[in-house]
Protein backbone atom coordinates (compact mmCIF):
# COMPACT_ATOMS: atom_id res chain seq x y z
CA UNK A 1 0.00 0.00 0.00
CA UNK A 2 1.10 3.60 -0.41
CA UNK A 3 0.47 6.57 1.81
CA UNK A 4 -1.73 9.23 0.37
CA UNK A 5 0.97 11.89 0.43
CA UNK A 6 4.40 10.29 0.35
CA UNK A 7 3.68 7.98 -2.64
CA UNK A 8 6.05 5.30 -1.44
CA UNK A 9 5.51 1.68 -0.53
CA UNK A 10 4.83 0.99 3.13
CA UNK A 11 4.76 -2.25 5.05
CA UNK A 12 1.33 -3.50 6.06
CA UNK A 13 0.56 -3.46 9.77
CA UNK A 14 -1.58 -6.34 11.01
CA UNK A 15 -3.24 -6.77 14.38
CA UNK A 16 -4.66 -9.68 16.30
CA UNK A 17 -6.08 -12.37 14.07
CA UNK A 18 -4.02 -11.17 11.14
CA UNK A 19 -6.38 -8.28 10.33
CA UNK A 20 -4.57 -5.81 8.07
CA UNK A 21 -4.90 -2.13 8.96
CA UNK A 22 -5.33 -0.61 5.52
CA UNK A 23 -7.22 2.68 5.66
CA UNK A 24 -8.83 4.01 2.52
CA UNK A 25 -10.21 7.41 1.49
CA UNK A 26 -11.80 9.43 2.99
CA UNK A 27 -9.72 8.12 5.91
CA UNK A 28 -6.27 7.69 4.29
CA UNK A 29 -4.37 7.48 7.55
CA UNK A 30 -4.81 5.60 10.83
CA UNK A 31 -6.06 7.75 13.69
CA UNK A 32 -5.67 6.58 17.28
CA UNK A 33 -8.14 8.30 19.62
CA UNK A 34 -6.78 8.73 23.14
CA UNK A 35 -9.02 7.49 25.97
CA UNK A 36 -7.31 8.35 29.26
CA UNK A 37 -8.98 6.72 32.27
CA UNK A 38 -6.61 8.46 34.65
CA UNK A 39 -6.74 11.32 37.16
CA UNK A 40 -3.29 12.67 36.27
CA UNK A 41 -2.60 12.49 32.50
CA UNK A 42 -0.94 15.68 31.30
CA UNK A 43 -3.69 16.90 28.92
CA UNK A 44 -7.06 15.56 30.05
CA UNK A 45 -6.35 13.79 33.33
CA UNK A 46 -9.45 13.49 35.49
CA UNK A 47 -11.92 14.31 32.72
CA UNK A 48 -12.94 10.71 32.00
CA UNK A 49 -12.22 8.85 35.24
CA UNK A 50 -15.74 7.41 35.54
CA UNK A 51 -16.37 4.37 33.38
CA UNK A 52 -19.51 5.94 31.92
CA UNK A 53 -17.67 9.14 30.92
CA UNK A 54 -14.79 7.19 29.41
CA UNK A 55 -17.06 4.91 27.36
CA UNK A 56 -19.13 7.85 26.11
CA UNK A 57 -15.94 9.70 25.16
CA UNK A 58 -14.56 6.63 23.36
CA UNK A 59 -17.73 6.09 21.36
CA UNK A 60 -17.72 9.76 20.37
CA UNK A 61 -14.12 9.45 19.14
CA UNK A 62 -15.17 6.43 17.08
CA UNK A 63 -18.03 8.44 15.60
CA UNK A 64 -15.58 11.21 14.70
CA UNK A 65 -13.41 8.80 12.73
CA UNK A 66 -10.98 7.07 15.08
CA UNK A 67 -9.77 3.76 13.64
CA UNK A 68 -8.27 2.77 17.01
CA UNK A 69 -9.40 3.58 20.55
CA UNK A 70 -6.31 3.62 22.78
CA UNK A 71 -7.31 3.15 26.42
CA UNK A 72 -4.87 3.98 29.20
CA UNK A 73 -5.22 3.40 32.94
CA UNK A 74 -1.83 4.74 34.04
CA UNK A 75 -0.35 8.11 33.16
CA UNK A 76 3.03 8.03 31.42
CA UNK A 77 3.70 11.78 31.70
CA UNK A 78 7.13 12.74 33.07
CA UNK A 79 7.45 11.99 36.80
CA UNK A 80 4.14 10.15 36.98
CA UNK A 81 3.98 7.46 39.65
CA UNK A 82 3.35 3.81 38.80
CA UNK A 83 -0.14 2.38 39.34
CA UNK A 84 -0.65 -1.08 40.89
CA UNK A 85 -1.92 -3.85 38.61
CA UNK A 86 -5.25 -4.16 40.42
CA UNK A 87 -5.96 -0.44 40.10
CA UNK A 88 -5.06 -0.36 36.41
CA UNK A 89 -7.35 -3.31 35.74
CA UNK A 90 -10.19 -1.68 37.70
CA UNK A 91 -9.85 1.42 35.50
CA UNK A 92 -9.41 -0.26 32.13
CA UNK A 93 -11.46 -3.47 32.03
CA UNK A 94 -14.90 -1.85 32.53
CA UNK A 95 -14.11 0.62 29.74
CA UNK A 96 -13.06 -2.11 27.34
CA UNK A 97 -16.27 -3.98 28.10
CA UNK A 98 -18.37 -0.84 27.92
CA UNK A 99 -17.05 0.11 24.48
CA UNK A 100 -17.61 -3.40 23.20
CA UNK A 101 -21.13 -3.53 24.63
CA UNK A 102 -21.92 -0.03 23.38
CA UNK A 103 -20.97 -0.98 19.86
CA UNK A 104 -22.95 -4.20 20.06
CA UNK A 105 -26.01 -2.25 21.25
CA UNK A 106 -25.65 0.20 18.38
CA UNK A 107 -25.45 -2.60 15.82
CA UNK A 108 -28.53 -4.22 17.36
CA UNK A 109 -30.41 -0.93 17.22
CA UNK A 110 -30.58 -0.55 21.01
CA UNK A 111 -28.10 2.26 21.62
CA UNK A 112 -28.61 4.23 24.83
CA UNK A 113 -30.20 7.51 23.76
CA UNK A 114 -29.10 9.08 27.05
CA UNK A 115 -25.47 8.96 25.92
CA UNK A 116 -26.16 11.54 23.19
CA UNK A 117 -23.37 10.05 21.09
CA UNK A 118 -23.40 10.33 17.28
CA UNK A 119 -23.80 7.10 15.36
CA UNK A 120 -20.41 5.40 14.98
CA UNK A 121 -19.03 5.11 11.47
CA UNK A 122 -19.35 1.68 9.83
CA UNK A 123 -17.03 -0.96 11.24
CA UNK A 124 -16.16 -1.24 14.91
CA UNK A 125 -12.91 0.50 15.86
CA UNK A 126 -9.92 -1.53 16.91
CA UNK A 127 -9.31 -1.55 20.66
CA UNK A 128 -5.86 -0.83 22.06
CA UNK A 129 -4.71 -0.76 25.68
CA UNK A 130 -1.75 1.35 26.74
CA UNK A 131 0.07 -0.81 29.29
CA UNK A 132 3.47 -2.28 30.10
CA UNK A 133 2.12 -4.85 32.58
CA UNK A 134 1.86 -8.50 31.58
CA UNK A 135 -1.16 -9.02 33.83
CA UNK A 136 -3.11 -6.15 32.34
CA UNK A 137 -2.19 -7.14 28.79
CA UNK A 138 -3.31 -10.75 29.29
CA UNK A 139 -6.59 -9.67 30.91
CA UNK A 140 -7.57 -7.23 28.16
CA UNK A 141 -6.49 -9.59 25.40
CA UNK A 142 -8.78 -12.19 26.96
CA UNK A 143 -11.52 -9.56 26.52
CA UNK A 144 -10.79 -9.34 22.79
CA UNK A 145 -8.52 -6.27 22.63
CA UNK A 146 -6.62 -6.02 19.34
CA UNK A 147 -3.49 -4.02 20.21
CA UNK A 148 -1.08 -3.56 23.11
CA UNK A 149 0.58 -0.14 23.20
CA UNK A 150 3.69 -0.55 25.34
CA UNK A 151 5.89 2.38 26.37
CA UNK A 152 8.52 0.02 27.77
CA UNK A 153 9.43 -2.32 24.88
CA UNK A 154 8.84 -5.20 27.33
CA UNK A 155 11.57 -3.84 29.64
CA UNK A 156 9.50 -2.87 32.72
CA UNK A 157 7.75 -6.25 33.04
CA UNK A 158 9.63 -9.01 31.18
CA UNK A 159 6.51 -11.22 31.37
CA UNK A 160 4.88 -9.00 28.78
CA UNK A 161 7.10 -10.52 26.10
CA UNK A 162 5.56 -13.95 26.72
CA UNK A 163 2.06 -12.46 26.64
CA UNK A 164 2.43 -10.71 23.28
CA UNK A 165 4.23 -13.73 21.80
CA UNK A 166 1.33 -15.96 22.88
CA UNK A 167 -1.63 -13.74 21.85
CA UNK A 168 0.09 -12.07 18.87
CA UNK A 169 -1.77 -8.75 19.02
CA UNK A 170 -0.86 -5.65 17.15
CA UNK A 171 2.02 -4.27 19.18
CA UNK A 172 3.24 -0.69 19.48
CA UNK A 173 6.97 -0.79 20.14
CA UNK A 174 7.94 2.53 21.68
CA UNK A 175 11.28 4.02 22.68
CA UNK A 176 11.64 5.53 26.15
CA UNK A 177 14.83 6.39 27.99
CA UNK A 178 13.81 4.79 31.27
CA UNK A 179 10.62 4.96 33.31
CA UNK A 180 8.33 7.99 33.50
CA UNK A 181 9.56 8.66 37.05
CA UNK A 182 13.12 9.30 35.84
CA UNK A 183 13.17 9.59 32.04
CA UNK A 184 13.40 13.40 31.97
CA UNK A 185 16.09 13.75 34.64
CA UNK A 186 19.00 14.22 32.22
CA UNK A 187 18.38 12.60 28.82
CA UNK A 188 21.47 12.55 26.60
CA UNK A 189 22.37 10.96 23.26
CA UNK A 190 25.43 11.09 21.03
CA UNK A 191 22.96 10.99 18.11
CA UNK A 192 19.32 10.52 19.01
CA UNK A 193 18.15 9.09 15.67
CA UNK A 194 21.05 6.62 15.47
CA UNK A 195 20.28 5.54 19.04
CA UNK A 196 16.60 4.95 18.23
CA UNK A 197 17.36 3.01 15.06
CA UNK A 198 19.72 0.70 16.96
CA UNK A 199 17.15 0.30 19.74
CA UNK A 200 14.37 -0.65 17.32
CA UNK A 201 16.60 -3.13 15.47
CA UNK A 202 17.43 -4.82 18.77
CA UNK A 203 13.92 -4.92 20.20
CA UNK A 204 12.27 -6.00 16.96
CA UNK A 205 14.71 -8.88 16.77
CA UNK A 206 13.85 -9.83 20.37
CA UNK A 207 10.11 -9.78 19.66
CA UNK A 208 10.34 -11.81 16.46
CA UNK A 209 12.59 -14.41 18.09
CA UNK A 210 10.03 -14.71 20.90
CA UNK A 211 7.27 -15.49 18.37
CA UNK A 212 5.57 -12.18 17.55
CA UNK A 213 5.27 -11.80 13.76
CA UNK A 214 7.12 -8.73 12.49
CA UNK A 215 3.95 -7.67 10.65
CA UNK A 216 2.30 -7.04 14.06
CA UNK A 217 4.85 -4.35 15.04
CA UNK A 218 4.22 -0.61 14.79
CA UNK A 219 7.05 1.76 15.77
CA UNK A 220 6.65 4.80 18.02
CA UNK A 221 9.75 7.04 18.45
CA UNK A 222 8.42 8.14 21.83
CA UNK A 223 8.28 11.91 21.49
CA UNK A 224 8.82 13.38 24.96
CA UNK A 225 9.87 10.09 26.56
CA UNK A 226 13.39 10.71 27.82
CA UNK A 227 14.06 13.41 25.24
CA UNK A 228 14.70 17.13 25.36
CA UNK A 229 13.08 19.55 22.91
CA UNK A 230 16.10 19.38 20.59
CA UNK A 231 15.98 15.56 20.60
CA UNK A 232 12.29 15.57 19.72
CA UNK A 233 12.73 17.92 16.79
CA UNK A 234 15.79 16.04 15.49
CA UNK A 235 13.63 12.89 15.35
CA UNK A 236 10.88 14.77 13.50
CA UNK A 237 13.35 16.32 11.04
CA UNK A 238 14.74 12.87 10.19
CA UNK A 239 11.53 10.86 10.33
CA UNK A 240 12.17 9.26 6.91
CA UNK A 241 15.19 7.42 8.33
CA UNK A 242 12.82 5.12 10.20
CA UNK A 243 11.68 3.73 6.83
CA UNK A 244 14.84 1.62 6.88
CA UNK A 245 13.29 -0.53 9.61
CA UNK A 246 10.53 -1.74 7.29
CA UNK A 247 7.68 -0.96 9.69
CA UNK A 248 5.09 1.84 9.76
CA UNK A 249 5.41 4.63 12.32
CA UNK A 250 2.95 5.83 14.95
CA UNK A 251 3.40 9.47 15.93
CA UNK A 252 2.22 10.60 19.36
CA UNK A 253 2.83 14.32 19.75
CA UNK A 254 -0.66 15.58 20.49
CA UNK A 255 -0.52 18.65 22.76
CA UNK A 256 2.94 17.72 24.07
CA UNK A 257 5.51 19.93 25.73
CA UNK A 258 7.78 20.16 22.67
CA UNK A 259 5.32 22.80 21.40
CA UNK A 260 5.56 24.61 24.69
CA UNK A 261 9.36 24.54 24.55
CA UNK A 262 9.56 25.89 21.00
CA UNK A 263 6.52 28.19 20.85
CA UNK A 264 5.95 29.08 24.51
CA UNK A 265 2.49 27.51 24.50
CA UNK A 266 0.68 26.37 27.62
CA UNK A 267 -1.26 23.12 28.01
CA UNK A 268 -4.45 24.48 26.51
CA UNK A 269 -2.80 26.34 23.64
CA UNK A 270 -1.21 23.55 21.58
CA UNK A 271 -4.10 22.37 19.40
CA UNK A 272 -3.08 24.41 16.35
CA UNK A 273 0.55 23.37 16.57
CA UNK A 274 -0.54 19.74 16.91
CA UNK A 275 -2.54 19.95 13.67
CA UNK A 276 0.26 21.66 11.71
CA UNK A 277 2.81 19.07 12.86
CA UNK A 278 0.42 16.22 12.08
CA UNK A 279 -0.14 17.49 8.54
CA UNK A 280 3.59 17.91 7.91
CA UNK A 281 4.38 14.42 9.16
CA UNK A 282 1.53 12.84 7.21
CA UNK A 283 2.81 14.53 4.06
CA UNK A 284 6.17 12.88 4.73
CA UNK A 285 4.70 9.40 5.03
CA UNK A 286 3.78 8.88 8.70
CA UNK A 287 0.81 6.51 8.64
CA UNK A 288 -0.54 6.49 12.20
CA UNK A 289 -1.35 9.44 14.46
CA UNK A 290 -2.30 9.22 18.15
CA UNK A 291 -4.37 12.28 19.11
CA UNK A 292 -6.78 13.79 21.60
CA UNK A 293 -8.89 15.67 19.02
CA UNK A 294 -10.00 13.08 16.49
CA UNK A 295 -12.50 15.20 14.54
CA UNK A 296 -10.01 17.98 13.85
CA UNK A 297 -7.24 15.51 13.01
CA UNK A 298 -9.44 13.68 10.49
CA UNK A 299 -10.12 17.00 8.78
CA UNK A 300 -6.42 17.86 8.83
CA UNK A 301 -5.45 14.55 7.27
CA UNK A 302 -8.12 14.77 4.57
CA UNK A 303 -6.89 18.24 3.65
CA UNK A 304 -3.29 16.98 3.63
CA UNK A 305 -4.29 14.23 1.23
CA UNK A 306 -6.26 16.59 -1.02
CA UNK A 307 -3.28 18.94 -1.35
CA UNK A 308 -0.69 16.22 -2.01
CA UNK A 309 1.05 16.38 -5.37
CA UNK A 310 0.36 13.56 -7.78
CA UNK A 311 3.08 10.92 -8.03
CA UNK A 312 5.63 11.55 -10.75
CA UNK A 313 5.60 9.29 -13.78
CA UNK A 314 8.70 8.49 -15.78
CA UNK A 315 8.67 9.33 -19.49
Amino acid sequence: MTTACAHRQQAIWTVRGGRAVTPAPPHPFVVFGIVNVTPDSFHDGGRYTSHEAAVTHALRLAAEGAHVLDIGGESSRPYAEAVPLEEELARVLPVVRGIRDGYAAHLAGHADANRQVPSPRPGAPLLSVDTYKAGTAAAVLDEGVDIINDISACAFDPGLLDVVAHYKPGYVLMHSLGRPETMQDAPAYANVVDALLAFFHDRMDMLVRAGLPESRILLDPGIGFGKLTEHNFEILRQIERFDSLGRPVLMGLSNKSLFGGLLDLGHGQRAGATQVATALLAARGVLCHRVHDVAETVRTLRLTQAMAPAPRTEN
